[in-house]
């Protein structure tokens, strides 16, 4: 009997991954990858560490952990893989069971036979039709090619100005590497936040206002009409609907789209989110063709919907269920919580489940929490700060979703909670967990469960509370109102609202000065992070006030100007 056949088509993360895995089960399989460009197996989340310098070699993109370069060679003598690079598929007969391709150096076209058939041909960067994206100095950051040839074009001169075009994953990433290299830096976005899908409004601004604070630009809400260049065909400024942005440089980075060409020629069914369509064993409608990556579609856990996420972590973990099911296993991918991280200017940003916005579009009864603090003790010199939210059902207490920046480890609190949706936790639940605590690493109850007492103290009528957002619209319409800041008069005096409603009572005179603060007003108790608002709030309540509220996440979370 002939060893089985397990063709595998692209060869970038997902592909080798299903190969590498397919190959421990089956040993006796024939595994081929036919991948079209020249490079294979390389690490594209690397990239704009590559090209801040952060990684110093080329070759570090495409190297193991025990430093050989993941190559042709390499997959057929430590992974008894065959690997043909510059190879294209062009279609696949599934009658004949045989995928055709042509040899795009020598044009040359034969078929390979197949048993199993695996696509994991990603995603393509999508590409606005706007003019002048061929001047030079133009550039996208998807591929390890597109980073080398910026490294080239900027050379050894540090400085200039660089525009981004999206302020998505990459945008931001492409930001901060920039920045490092010493070039004043704008981003251009279509929507009117930051990580527009990655975070909910309010969290964006925040986050927008402290990259702001180090230098960075943002053009929020402006479409992109036009690129303009020199006699001699370089850049020289982005053009948008509100005006016009000089530049030398410019990264457009506006997302990607499934590259499903393929599969939609061989009939296979395309899904509604227009990625390709699989089951939970990552078959798609036939069922001798398996698909993964950046090219399908998953089910995303909370809404149980059909979604549209590529990511590196779904395309490495679903190649080990293919891999394992090509093979002749059973294995099952559920489905994803869109968790997602990054670093940009000495900010770390988590996002996992449904953002607050996401949930109530999908009907759910929404009770958020917004806390401010440490991530360790304050008195560690390594401590940081971290703003976290927190979305639940309202009634059952179900987490929903969760989301974190700071210069502190925002990712560990994602971790967290991706880990607690994942297994249905409640806001209860969630405060059960038994977490690690030493002054280098949390704090005793940690950031996680401070945001959840928030919402449980908001469910069992300990706190209302009011957003910065909510704040600043009241000011802006001149309620009646006492914005009562409880903190110390250094604290005050160094940075505060300026508004005429604003009274300073500090925390520690409050009891004592009570009288001082009117009962027949609207009072919103205000501090740096919110903690001691909260208790303000709580005192003032236990002295009869009716209207108290306290700002969450305090004047860290206020992203407007002071």
């Amino acid at each position: 009997m002939s060893a089985q056949k397990i063709v595998i088509i692209g060869g970038v993360a997902a592909g080798p991954k299903t190969a590498a895995r397919a190959r421990r089960v089956a040993p006796d399989a024939e595994i081929t990858i036919i991948e079209k460009g020249k490079l294979i197996s390389y690490a594209g989340c690397g990239m704009p560490f590559y090209l801040a310098g952060e990684v110093h070699k080329f070759d570090h993109l495409f190297e193991t952990t025990y430093g050989v370069i993941r190559n042709e060679e390499y997959f057929w003598r430590e992974k008894g893989v065959r690997v043909i690079t510059r190879t294209e598929a062009k279609s696949i007969d599934r009658d004949k069971k045989e995928v055709h391709v042509e040899n795009l150096e020598t044009g040359e076209q034969y078929t390979v036979p197949y048993d199993k058939l695996v696509l994991a041909t990603g995603a393509q960067p999508f590409v606005p039709p706007i003019e002048g994206l061929n001047l030079k100095g133009v550039y996208k950051l998807n591929h390890p090619d597109d980073a080398q040839q910026i490294k080239e074009y900027l050379g050894e001169v540090e400085g200039g100005e660089a525009v981004i075009v999206g302020a998505g994953f990459i945008g931001m990433e492409t930001a901060d590497a920039l920045m490092k290299l010493r070039m004043f830096c704008s981003v251009v976005e279509l929507q009117d936040q930051i990580l527009p899908g990655v975070l909910d409004k309010d969290m964006a601004e925040v986050l927008a206002k402290k990259l702001t604070d180090q230098g960075l630009e943002f053009y929020l809400g402006h479409k992109v009409l036009k690129l303009e260049g020199d006699e001699d065909g370089h850049v020289t400024a982005v053009v948008t609907d509100q005006g016009t942005i000089e530049t030398e440089l410019v990264v457009v980075s506006v997302g990607v789209r499934p590259n499903v060409q393929l599969a939609k020629d061989a009939g296979l069914t395309i899904g509604q989110t227009g990625a390709i369509a699989v089951n939970d064993h990552m078959q798609t409608s036939d069922p001798d063709i398996y698909a993964l990556g950046d090219c399908v579609e998953n089910t995303h856990l909370v809404s149980g919907k059909k979604v549209f996420v590529p990511l590196a972590t779904y395309a490495n973990r679903q190649g080990r269920v293919v891999g394992d099911n090509v093979a002749g296993g059973d294995e099952v991918f559920r489905g994803i919580l869109a968790t997602g991280v990054l670093h940009t200017m000495g900010f770390n940003i988590g996002r996992t489940g449904l953002g607050e916005k996401q949930a109530r579009d999908l009907g759910y009864q929404v009770v958020a929490g917004i806390y401010h603090g440490f991530d360790r003790t304050h008195y560690h010199p390594e401590h940081g700060m971290v703003l976290m939210k927190l979305v639940t059902e309202a009634g059952t207490g179900k987490i929903l979703g969760a989301q974190a920046l700071g210069q502190g480890d925002a990712v560990k609190r994602t971790d967290v909670l991706a880990t607690a949706i994942t297994m249905g936790a409640t806001v209860e639940q969630l405060f059960d967990i038994d977490l690690g605590y030493a002054p280098p690493f949390a704090t005793p109850i940690d950031v996680s469960m401070h945001t959840a007492n928030i919402i449980r103290n908001k469910v069992a009528g300990l706190a209302e509370t009011i957003t910065v957002q909510e704040l600043k619209q009241k000011m802006d319409r001149g309620d009646d109102m006492v914005i009562l800041d409880v903190r110390t008069e250094p604290q005050f005096n160094m940075r505060r609202l300026k508004d005429d409603r604003v009274k300073l009572v500090v925390l520690g005179d409050l009891r004592e000065k009570i009288d001082e603060i009117p009962r027949d007003k609207e009072i919103v108790a205000l501090c740096a992070l919110g903690t001691r608002s909260y208790e303000a709030l709580r005192t003032l309540k236990g002295a009869g006030f009716k209207d108290v509220k306290y700002v969450e996440g305090g004047l860290q979370a206020w992203p407007y100007e002071l």
